[in-house]
């Protein structure tokens, strides 16, 4: 068993009403198989401070599950319009629970350079090169984002390669980690919210 992969799994949000998540602007990735690790095992400290990350997304899921489910149900037979509307509604009310949100509250201080060091290995790899082209094939740069603020609507979802995703902590179904620039953000797909982010993650 590998210590890290276990400790950022979320499962309590299945079986619930939601709203339907208007469509991303892209494909998202396939999901990595979770048996398998690119990087590791990883060390104790690691773990531990990985874990750090996992209990403020606990927190954040425990909040997002509460303001989805205070929405409106959609009908079955929701207009893009509707959708877009109860989305949009759904990012107000994470903003406002989120108001004094910052870098580092859920990509907390402990985590972070692990995370760092975990993608500066999968990228120092020998797929490294074409790993990131093929995340920069979609990605745009110089673009500015906030946390707690909404993903750009201009700007496409890009790709994250399966060994990647393998690495990281392992996400609810309503998170997703995506790139911009060198940025990995970490996205709220129902609210299109960066519930957060790590400037210079993607190694040079």
């Amino acid at each position: 068993m590998f210590v890290g992969l276990a400790l950022a799994t979320l499962a309590g949000c299945k079986g619930r009403d939601k709203p339907t998540a208007a469509p991303a602007t892209s494909a998202s990735p396939a999901t990595a198989p979770p048996t398998e690790r690119v990087v590791g095992p990883l060390s104790p400290a690691d773990a531990q401070a990985l874990s750090t990350m996992n209990d403020r997304l606990s927190d954040y899921i425990d909040l997002h599950t509460k303001l989805e489910r205070s929405l409106p149900r959609l009908p079955k037979e929701a207009t893009p319009q509707e959708i877009d509307k109860n989305q949009r509604a759904f990012e107000t009310l994470i903003r406002n629970a989120r108001a004094t949100a910052k870098p580092g509250d859920i990509f907390t201080p402990e985590a972070r350079p692990v995370i760092k060091r975990l993608l500066a290995t999968v990228f120092g790899g020998p797929d490294g090169q074409q790993l990131k082209a093929s995340i920069m094939d979609e990605n745009t740069v110089g673009i500015t984002i906030s946390v707690n603020g909404r993903y750009p609507d201009r700007v496409p979802l890009s790709s994250v390669p399966p060994q990647v995703l393998q690495t990281l902590p392992k996400l609810s179904e309503d998170m997703e980690y995506r790139f911009i620039g060198d940025r990995l953000i970490l996205l709220d797909t129902h609210a299109h919210v960066v519930a957060d982010f790590i400037d210079d993650a993607l190694p040079k």
